[in-house]
């Protein structure tokens, strides 16, 4: 797998350390960056089935009002 170095400030990082409970700060940065993509593919899946639902409802032949 390829690597990226990049730099952070160090009070980001600790703070990360500190609330993830994590000592190294390679594995702090990777948990955020983990759980980031985890809750996008959530809302993704969330908004899609809400999508798939609006597209039914609207491909359902209306009664007309009047």
């Amino acid at each position: 797998m390829a690597k990226v170095s990049i730099s952070l400030d160090a009070e980001l990082v600790v703070e990360v350390m500190v609330l993830a409970g994590i000592g190294s700060p390679q594995d702090a940065i990777e948990a955020v960056v983990r759980d980031y993509i985890a809750r996008g593919h959530r809302t993704e899946a969330r908004t899609e089935l809400k999508d798939q639902n609006l597209r039914e409802i609207d491909l359902k032949p209306q009664e007309p009002q009047g």
